[in-house]
């Protein structure tokens, strides 16, 4: 007999349902996030229509000729296509046409996206009816200014020849600034050494962590700089379903979002467990993203327990033009701190060395009589399994850093009973959703199972 479970896989190709099967031995617990019920269409139409801080935008759009609208690109989850179809015809009230609209996909340093990207993201009707344009942090770029912290605006022309901007994205738990959504949207669409400037001279604060960052203080500066004052921010479910939706100045309403968002999507941390599975989906667009995005939860993992992660990278290896997963680490490393010190004035480089330095001397360490600059080192943690889901044309590589990529579940189990000795009775821990969840120590009070 067999325990099933079930979740998505493939996003923006089919967003299939997976079921896998379990050893009904095994203990299973899924931490589904707990989401309201999706949005209808009118839902969506009246939050556009009532900004937050703001007038309506069939106002504010009144009498301007170049508006544009930013989309972020398919490595983020955002069904954009639910929010063109209504705002195009809250733009058309305010006497703007769609032949008027440009829509700009915000890829940063993401690779080039693939030629279906934008009607998959904004709909047919959107993306035949306006004009289209994939921003490319190389080329056909204005620099606008600097912020208070030394950053270089350097922006997509598009962006500084339009005369309204209106964002569309989601927030979701990021590495570097927390949480995305609001104003990180504005990085999208800024050339590279803007870029390099705001992840290498900025400290990340963590994933979902709701910390007010010099990085986002940074962002808002910039946001502010190209226009960027209306934003649509989204909040999705474990189908990838719009549960909930904020429009209008951001600064008004972040706050509030990421509190909801802390709220609806924690999950407590892999402990006391044999097996932890973290789905990438909705990120799982390709091996770069499912690694970048979907295996947090097995990051905080002991290093006996089986890790394995769920995607379909069903667009290969993907890309990411200052994170590339694909070199050796060694050489990844150099390439990073190259690129950090590039974006370093002579001042910072010394303030970051000296800090560096008094951090490595430990005062309990020479108590115990052990040299101040050994490092300990850490156990051997088991690899990560990755298990994907689609057959594809686009190869991926049998092991990647630490990810081993197995194409049947049959063998993922069979890794789990030799990690595990054949133990039967075997505690696993699933995250239905990964990207979309942050982690707390669990308590016991805040447990969402199936």
């Amino acid at each position: 007999m067999v325990s099933e479970q079930s979740f998505r896989t493939a996003a923006w190709y089919g967003d299939e349902i997976l079921k896998m099967d379990f050893p009904h031995e095994w203990d299973i617990r899924c931490l589904w996030p707990r989401t309201p019920s999706p949005l209808t269409e009118e839902e969506i139409v009246d939050t556009l229509e009532h900004p937050t801080g703001q007038p309506p935008i069939s106002e504010i759009c009144r009498g301007k000729s170049r508006p544009l609208v930013i989309v972020d690109d398919l490595n983020r989850p955002t069904p954009a296509a639910r929010v063109m179809r209504p705002l195009l015809r809250i733009l058309r009230d305010g006497g703007t046409s769609a032949r008027q609209v440009k829509i700009l996909m915000a890829t940063g340093a993401h690779g080039v996206p693939r030629k279906n990207a934008m009607i998959k993201k904004v709909g047919p009707e959107a993306a035949s009816s306006c004009r289209t344009i994939v921003h490319d942090c190389t080329r056909d770029l204005v620099e606008v200014g600097r912020t208070s912290f030394g950053t270089p605006v350097i922006v997509n022309r598009a962006v500084a020849l339009s005369d309204f901007v209106i964002g569309i994205g989601g927030i979701y738990p990021n590495q570097t600034a927390g949480f995305g959504g609001g104003s990180k949207l504005a990085l999208g669409v800024l050339g590279e050494r803007s870029i390099m400037h705001l992840h290498f001279r900025h400290e990340s604060v963590g994933w979902g962590s709701s910390a007010k960052s010099n990085f986002r203080r940074d962002l808002d500066e910039i946001a502010r700089l190209i226009g960027l004052n209306t934003m649509v921010s989204v909040h999705l479910n474990s189908d990838r379903e719009i549960v909930r939706m904020r429009c209008g100045d951001p600064s008004c309403y972040f706050e509030d979002e990421i509190a909801f968002s802390k709220k609806t999507y924690l999950a407590p941390m892999p402990e006391n467990t044999d097996v932890v599975v973290s789905n990438a989906y909705p990120n799982d667009l390709s091996l770069t993203f499912v690694l970048m995005k979907g295996i947090t939860p097995l990051l905080h993992c002991r290093p006996e327990v089986t890790t394995i992660a769920v995607g379909s990278c069903s667009e290969g290896m993907g890309y990411h033009r200052l994170f590339p997963v694909t070199s050796s680490p060694m050489l990844h490393q150099l390439s990073a701190r190259a690129r950090r010190l590039s974006a370093m004035t002579p001042r910072e480089l010394l303030d970051r060395t000296c800090s560096r330095f008094l951090r490595s001397f430990s005062l309990d360490g020479l108590r115990r009589g052990k040299p101040f600059l050994r490092r300990e080192r850490p156990s051997e943690k088991n690899p990560i399994w990755l298990y994907r889901t689609q057959k594809s044309d686009e190869p991926l590589p049998s092991e990647v850093r630490r990810a081993r990529v197995k194409s049947l579940w049959s063998e993922v189990l069979q890794v789990v009973k030799r990690e595990q000795g054949d133990t039967k009775h075997l505690r696993i821990l699933v995250y239905p959703c990964a990207p979309l969840q942050h982690l707390l120590p669990d308590t016991g009070s805040e447990r969402q199972s199936s």
